[in-house]
Parts: C-alpha cells; sequence; structure tokens
C-alpha cells in the first residue's frame, strides 16, 4: 500500500468550554470547537474575514488537559488527524456524516487573563506556553524568556 498522511494543525480560539464525559469503560473524552479566521481581499477590493469552525475530540490524558485547562476564548495551537464516521438518520433514513479531529497534539497558547473572560486558564502566566501531546507533557516552556513591546524593532 502506498503511503498516506492524515494530518490536521490549526492555530485557533475555542468557541466555548469543552464538554467532558467518560466512556463505559471510563476512558476520558473531551469535545470542544475552534474558531479559524482566513483574512482575503473581496472582488471589490475590500477585506472580508471567513472564519471556520472545526470539532475536536480528545481522549485519556489530552482529554484531562483539555478539561483542566482549556475555556472558551483560549487561542491553541493543535495537531491531530482527520476522522469521518456516519449513521443512517432515524427519523429520515438519510445518510449522515460527522467529520472531527482527533487531537494527538495540544499546546495552550492563551495564559491567565487573556480568555476574554475573568478566571484561571489553568494557572499560566502570559508569558507561559505549555505543551501537551497524547502521551503527556511534551516540553514546558514556561522558562522562556518574555519578549516586551521594547523588544520589537518598528
Amino acid at each position: 500500500m502506498a503511503k498516506s498522511v492524515n494530518k490536521v494543525i490549526l492555530l485557533g480560539n475555542v468557541g466555548k468550554d469543552p464538554e467532558i464525559k467518560a466512556t463505559a469503560s471510563g476512558t476520558v473524552v473531551a469535545t470542544f470547537s475552534i474558531a479559524t479566521s482566513e483574512r482575503f481581499k473581496d472582488k471589490a477590493g475590500t477585506w472580508q474575514d471567513r472564519t471556520e469552525w472545526h470539532n475536536l475530540v480528545a481522549y485519556q490524558r489530552t482529554a484531562e488537559i483539555v478539561r483542566d485547562y482549556v475555556k472558551k476564548g483560549n487561542k491553541l495551537y493543535v495537531e491531530g488527524r482527520l476522522q469521518t464516521s456516519s449513521w443512517d438518520d432515524k427519523t429520515t433514513g438519510q445518510k449522515k456524516y460527522k467529520t472531527e479531529i482527533i487531537v494527538n497534539d495540544l499546546s495552550l497558547l492563551s495564559g491567565r487573563g487573556e480568555s476574554g473572560e475573568s478566571g484561571s486558564s489553568g494557572g499560566y502566566s502570559k508569558s507561559n506556553t505549555a505543551s501537551f501531546d497524547q502521551r503527556g507533557p511534551a516540553e514546558d516552556f514556561s522558562q522562556s524568556t518574555e519578549i516586551t513591546d521594547d523588544d520589537i524593532p518598528f
């Protein structure tokens, strides 16, 4: 079989607080959505913004991290894969489809107070970025140096 790739990379904002559930076997599952925006010029030369919503699902340790740290408005970097499921609608008999992104890697880019809401987004300060993957913490950039407006040359 020829090699194939199923990889999604997104950088966007969480639309609402994640929904957390557990399977019958006890596996934690987090479902949430993030929005990405594209800016383009229309035929008249006016800038337009187009927002796309993406449905995400995280399992196990990643779902626990989403539960504990991800809130509405947070900026996230997400890597995952597309997965489509189908079923027959019970009332109409029509075939229905749902495509979701199964999260493999997640980086929290928003710090405390950056989510648009009051409250904590996991206790990370404004200059910190936390990175997690399906196997647990991948890297902690909390020791990085904060860049201020004075560091930018323009």
